[in-house]
C-alpha cells in the first residue's frame, strides 16, 4: 500500500524492475552487490593504477547512477554512495587500517556541476566517506578541470584519452593546505560513479601525481563492460 501511494502522489518507479513505487524496491536493493572487485579497462591506460568497481554499468546500478547525474534523483545519493564504498573499501583492503583514506572526488567539467545545481560525484564521494566502516576516511576536492573538454558521450578510445589530456589540475595552494592540516600517512583513492576506457582516471592520476600526491586506487561504483566482457563481469560477480 505504502508503494501504492508513493507511485500515486510521486509517480515513481523502482530503477532495477519498473515496480510502481518506491526508486528502489526492497528486492532489487538486496540484490545489489556487497562486495568490489578489479575493474581493468581494456586496453588499459599506461600506469594507470589499480581501479576497483562495485557492479558492471548495466540494470538497476546503470539506473540509479543516470538517475542521480542527469535526472536529479537525489534520493539514490545514499544507495550509490554505499556501493562506492564497497570499491573503496575493497581498493584499501591490504592497508594498515590506522592510516587515515583521502577520497577525491573526479570534477565535473566546467559548468556541469552549474547547470545540474550540484555535483554528483563529490556528493557520492562525501557520502561514501560518511557510511565507510573501521577507518579514517573523508572526501577532499584537490582536483578542479579545466575549459575545453568536449562531452565524452560517443567518443573513442583515443578520442577520450585525447579530450582528458591536460584537462585537470590539482591547485598548488589546495595541496599546502591539505599538508598543513591533513592526517599524515594519509592514502589517496581516487573516486568515480563510472569508469569506462580509464582515460578519465588516467588524468585525474596523472594530475594528483604532478602535485605529489599520488592515488593507490582507483574507486569506482560501476565499471563499463567492454571486451573480454566474461572477465570483467566475473571478476566484479
Amino acid at each position: 500500500m505504502l508503494d501504492a501511494a508513493v507511485d500515486l502522489f510521486l509517480g515513481s518507479r523502482c530503477a532495477g524492475c519498473a515496480t510502481p513505487g518506491r526508486m528502489l524496491c526492497p528486492a532489487c536493493r538486496a540484490a545489489l552487490p556487497a562486495a568490489a572487485g578489479p575493474a581493468w579497462p581494456t586496453p588499459v591506460p599506461d600506469g594507470l593504477v589499480q581501479p576497483w568497481s562495485a557492479a558492471p554499468y548495466a540494470g538497476a546500478v546503470r539506473e540509479l547512477v543516470v538517475g542521480h547525474k542527469d535526472r536529479g534523483q537525489l534520493g539514490h545519493r545514499r544507495v550509490l554512495g554505499r556501493l562506492l564504498a564497497v570499491a573503496v573499501e575493497a581498493a584499501v583492503a591490504d592497508l594498515d587500517p590506522a592510516d587515515p583514506v583521502l577520497l577525491v572526488p573526479v570534477p565535473s567539467r566546467p559548468g556541469a556541476s552549474r547547470r545540474r545545481g550540484y555535483d554528483p560525484t563529490a556528493a557520492l564521494t562525501r557520502t561514501a566517506a560518511a557510511v565507510l566502516e573501521g577507518r579514517d576516511a573523508r572526501a577532499v576536492g584537490l582536483l578542479v578541470s579545466r575549459g575545453g573538454v568536449a562531452d565524452q558521450a560517443g567518443l573513442g578510445i583515443a578520442e577520450r584519452a585525447t579530450n582528458m589530456a591536460g584537462s585537470m589540475a590539482c591547485p598548488s595552494h589546495v595541496v599546502r593546505r591539505l599538508r598543513r592540516r591533513g592526517p599524515a600517512r594519509a592514502h589517496v583513492v581516487l573516486c568515480d560513479d563510472v569508469l569506462t576506457t580509464g582515460a578519465t582516471a588516467r588524468e585525474a592520476q596523472r594530475a594528483l601525481e604532478a602535485a605529489g600526491v599520488p592515488p593507490v586506487a582507483v574507486a569506482t561504483i560501476a565499471a563499463t563492460v567492454r571486451r573480454q566482457a566474461g572477465q570483467v563481469r566475473r571478476s566484479l560477480s
